[in-house]
């Protein structure tokens, strides 16, 4: 079940955050794994405004979750992980889709997210799901900042690219 997140459930993102995480060290990407997964005071901005969502198990503890920006007039995935143990059952499709429903609810045009290019479960994976590549000529002011600053954080040391999926 995908439902909003509430305050409570923050505490648990971050965890789903570490282990989803740690799946990048298995690609030798070892400074992704170790990154910061932030804090509950940055979940709680998104959780507040309404763009946090959570799938959550049988006992309605959060398995899997997605916070969104609006970037450029498109709803932008801020971040969507999935535990691990809760991995190729659709919850990061769902996820999307939720989110694709509230985007078109409120008049945005698109999703957008940037991802590293060559990771299976990155840009393959929401590609797979729609997505394509924006060149970079095509950035619009938010999504040109966002790339600046993950640049600038060193997630360059992998290719990243910029994606759109049109609502």
């Amino acid at each position: 079940m995908i439902r909003l997140a509430r305050p409570d459930d923050l505490p648990a993102l971050i965890d789903v955050e570490r282990e989803a995480g740690a799946l990048f060290r298995d690609v030798g990407m070892a400074a992704i794994a170790d990154d910061d997964p932030g804090s509950v005071a940055e979940l709680a901005a998104y959780q507040s405004a309404g763009r946090a969502w959570v799938s959550v198990d049988a006992a309605d503890r959060p398995v899997a979750y997605l916070i969104a920006d609006v970037v450029d007039g498109c709803a932008h995935v801020e971040q969507v992980s999935v535990r691990p143990s809760h991995a190729r059952r659709g919850l990061g499709k769902a996820l999307i889709e939720t989110l694709a429903e509230w985007a078109a609810s409120r008049g945005l045009t698109a999703l957008t997210l940037t991802t590293f290019a060559a990771v299976p479960w990155n840009a393959p994976y929401y590609e797979r799901l729609g997505f394509r590549v924006v060149p970079e000529a095509e950035f619009g002011p938010g999504l040109r900042s966002i790339r600046l600053a993950e640049a600038a954080r060193g997630l360059d040391a992998w290719p990243r690219v910029a994606l759109i999926r049109p609502l």
